[in-house]
């Protein structure tokens, strides 16, 4: 292994580097397309709350999301009113973590949503995180209701 302070070429050959680059970057575009495509979730017209962001930890948690014509769904998949505790009960990733996220449309009645969430307890869930949109106004711009205090 020595090297030759001559002209000539010694046995050292050089990465060409321009292949991968081509690769590195077809790869980078097709993701650029595709992640768009990937999210997931049932469209719903959450209410507005001013509440912290969720953390990262809890980004993975199973989401119930209920729809204005109070259709359920766990994750994408629709499931009957009837079926939920059962559905939740053999559900493996709702077991394990014994917590999940409600994404509840802000026009439904309130009964209901209370009702999905007692199926949710007795399914075995004790914890359920209430999913808001951030509210459009800052806590300052309400002004107190004038009269007695």
């Amino acid at each position: 292994m020595g090297f030759s302070s001559g002209g000539g070429r010694s046995g050292m050959s050089e990465i060409n580097v321009t292949p991968l680059v081509d690769v590195m970057l077809v790869l980078l575009i097709i993701f650029m397309v595709t992640a768009p495509l990937i999210q997931q979730g049932v469209k719903v017209d959450l209410p507005e709350a001013r509440a912290q962001a969720i953390e990262e930890k809890d980004a993975d948690l199973l989401v119930l999301t209920i729809k204005k014509d109070q259709s359920i769904y766990i994750g994408d998949a629709p499931v009957a009113l009837e079926e939920l505790e059962e559905k939740l009960k053999n559900n493996p990733k709702a077991q394990k973590q014994k917590e999940l996220h409600l994404h509840a449309d802000r026009s439904l009645d309130y009964g209901f949503v209370v009702d999905v969430m007692a199926r949710v307890q007795m399914a075995g869930i004790p914890a359920i995180g209430m999913i808001t949109d951030p509210a459009e106004r800052q806590l300052q711009d309400v002004k107190p209701a004038k009269g007695k205090r």
